[in-house]
């Protein structure tokens, strides 16, 4: 942070996010930030609240890469536009693998080398993976959810203290319901959806890092759009040519707001209870 570098990437543990991303904003750095931005809700208003001091003249990106995914981003200015009517309903999962197990460490080194199966170290997979569906729902429909209810176990997977499997219900404040799922069992090829889906009222839109397809007309064959790269690559771009050519952007501000979705829904299936927006604040008071 001392250096002369202009910009930073953060890719550590999710529980270091705060931390080093205050230290970046402090030192004046241009930050490209992996998501999430914390493993709960004090460490979302401590990301939230160093962006709003963050310097103006510095990009700050985060690593939810269908925001910047060119096929994802025609699909929000067609919904936006009013070609499909307004969102009545989303459904959204994360259905697949789980990531390696690293092995041959010393006993010592166990939650820093497979941090990610550590609910202390990465805020369990509703956070570290799933704030990705998260966020494109938080862009799509421009608004926070008001409460949400949910149910997670461990059905296969046994490494560690996370869940491999949940399920959780969102609701708005103006009755739109926002239905998820998400597990990680076995390998990827065995079966895999991660994707959301958009019922409008005139049409829907289903959008996923594979690519986006339009439904228009009962009976009528879909519009497909394939996306044939890896999007992060789009979001690598954006992030160096806004930096070298002054197109700023303070991804930190939404993306926080993005993972506290993942945060509330966590705390609900870990409580067993309903929890609201303003109770995921209420510990560190609302931002």
């Amino acid at each position: 942070m001392a250096s002369d570098v202009d910009a930073v990437l953060i890719a550590t543990p999710i529980v270091y996010h705060p931390d080093h991303f205050e230290m970046a904003v402090k030192a004046k750095k241009h930050i490209y930030m992996e998501k999430a931005a914390g493993i709960d809700a004090k460490g979302c208003l401590r990301v939230k609240a160093a962006a709003l001091r963050a310097d103006k003249t510095k990009r700050i990106s985060m690593g939810f890469q269908q925001r910047y995914g060119k096929d994802y981003q025609a699909a929000h200015a067609r919904v936006k536009s009013g070609e499909f009517g307004a969102i009545k309903m989303v459904r959204a999962a994360w259905l697949g693998g789980g990531p390696p197990i690293k092995e041959g460490h010393a006993a010592s080194e166990e939650k820093i080398r497979n941090w990610f199966f550590y609910r202390d170290m990465s805020g369990d997979i509703i956070t570290e993976q799933d704030c990705h569906n998260m966020d494109v729902v938080h862009w799509f429909l421009d608004k926070t959810p008001v409460k949400v209810s949910g149910y997670g176990t461990q059905a296969i997977r046994k490494k560690g203290d996370i869940m491999d499997s949940l399920s959780c219900t969102f609701q708005y404040g103006d009755g739109t319901v926002f239905s998820y799922s998400a597990h990680q069992f076995g390998a990827p090829s065995i079966y895999t959806d991660v994707s959301e889906t958009f019922m409008c009222e005139g049409g829907t839109v289903r959008t996923s890092r594979q690519g986006i397809t339009y439904w228009k007309e009962r009976g009528k064959a879909p519009e497909e759009v394939a996306t044939k790269y890896d999007i992060t690559q789009d979001a690598v771009n954006q992030f160096i040519d806004g930096a070298r050519t002054g197109k700023m952007e303070n991804a930190a501000i939404w993306g926080s707001e993005s993972t506290l979705m993942a945060v509330m829904a966590k705390e609900a299936i870990y409580s067993g209870r309903e929890t609201t927006w303003d109770k995921a604040w209420d510990k560190v008071g609302k931002a």
